[in-house]
């Protein structure tokens, strides 16, 4: 076959393939490939967020609060002489109202908020501004310095609660969003990520237990407090309660109380008027390196117990002292900090399982924790 019969009988085919795959690289340009080029299904992440604010942005509510506080008295007003002048002239003490601004979450039906103790502390009249406008005068429930945590309540109808999400598994790099009323100029949403889970820090309260924060470089500002830390969906993950630096934005270091720690404070103090933490009769500390080779253990993860209470629930459980606490209710105890923080967020009544090494044994017991006794009044 002569060289022009082959062209003539390739040419045509030829021609029609190459306007084929022409047509298919520019109807579909994902079949390009090449590196460099993610394909669709490569690609992660929402381009917004809209959908998990129009969940969560409604539930979330700004806080305001007065509170009386009086004038500074005159330099003068301890002279004998200027006393007498002053009662005679029969003037009572002025107060000037002072305002206060913070960021509350609505997370039930009947009206129930969540906020930081600090918001509402000493306030005397608490004013709730809902995301669709309506006002409502704020019950105080209760509160608790030790975990920074309020309750408010509030009485209107058809009021939006927010979807609670689950912290426990939340992981470092995971999507947050920030809600809440910085600076009182509104409702304001910041976008961040969590960057460090299990912060075993004091609280920005007046109290001492230590909590188990989530860390974000959401941008949270002062009015922040109070408000909502949401995932990507709109589920409630913590409440925002302090930054870094309390003079301002933190630059990116700010933390946020559990959903489930701030829920358990809540329902303490729905169901019994204050806080009701659960209690082992144990006081324990961190296990050290020394420690760790000391009593022959595998790490130092762990907290050993240096004395027990006669009659409380480790002693009844069988717990002695010597003995390393690894896991609560098979949670690791990592360390002192966490050990302190577990032991204190349990609720009496509740029954939890104990893992112990002890003379290089790993055991396990069940403990029912109770409420301390309070120290009883000298007569």
């Amino acid at each position: 076959m002569s060289p022009k019969q082959i062209l003539q009988d390739w040419a045509a085919p030829a021609v029609i393939g190459l306007a084929v795959a022409g047509a298919l690289l520019l109807f579909f340009p994902q079949l390009r490939g090449g590196p460099g080029t993610p394909e669709a299904d490569e690609w992660q992440g929402p381009v917004s967020y809209a959908r998990a604010v129009s969940l969560a942005g409604p539930a979330v509510v700004n806080i305001y609060t007065r509170q009386a506080v009086p004038q500074r008295r005159h330099p003068l007003f301890n002279d004998p002489l200027f006393r007498h002048l002053f009662d005679n002239m029969n003037v009572p003490q002025r107060e000037r109202m002072q305002s206060n601004l913070g960021s509350g979450v609505i997370v039930s039906d009947d009206g129930y908020i969540l906020t930081n103790h600090h918001v509402v502390d000493q306030a005397e009249a608490i004013v709730v501004l809902l995301a669709d406008g309506r006002e409502a005068q704020a019950q105080l429930v209760g509160s608790d310095a030790d975990f920074d945590l309020a309750v408010l309540k509030i009485d209107l109808p058809n009021l939006t609660t927010i979807e609670v999400g689950d912290p426990e598994r939340t992981q470092v790099g995971d999507v947050v969003l920030a809600i809440g009323n910085p600076f009182g100029v509104g409702q304001t949403v910041t976008q961040g990520i969590i960057s460090a889970t299990g912060r075993y820090l004091e609280n920005s309260g007046t109290g001492s237990y230590l909590q188990n924060f989530l860390q974000t470089d959401a941008a949270v500002n002062p009015g922040n407090s109070g408000g909502a830390l949401v995932d990507a969906r709109g589920r409630l993950l913590g409440i925002n309660t302090s930054i870094l630096n309390q003079s301002g934005y933190s630059g990116g270091i700010s933390f946020a109380i559990p959903a489930n720690i701030a829920f358990k404070v809540m329902q303490d103090i729905i169901e019994f008027g204050r806080v009701v933490p659960g209690w082992l009769g144990i006081e324990a500390s961190a296990v050290t390196p020394q420690l760790a080779r000391a009593f022959d253990l595998g790490s130092s993860n762990g907290v050993i117990i240096t004395a027990i209470y006669d009659q409380g629930p480790a002693f009844d459980a069988g717990l002695k002292p010597g003995d390393v606490i690894t896991h609560i209710d098979g949670l690791p105890i990592n360390d002192g900090k966490r050990g302190v923080a577990a032991m204190a967020t349990l609720r009496p009544g509740d029954t939890v399982s104990i893992t112990f090494v002890r003379k290089g044994e790993t055991q396990t017991v069940s403990a029912t924790v109770s409420e301390k006794p309070r120290p009883q009044r000298q007569s």
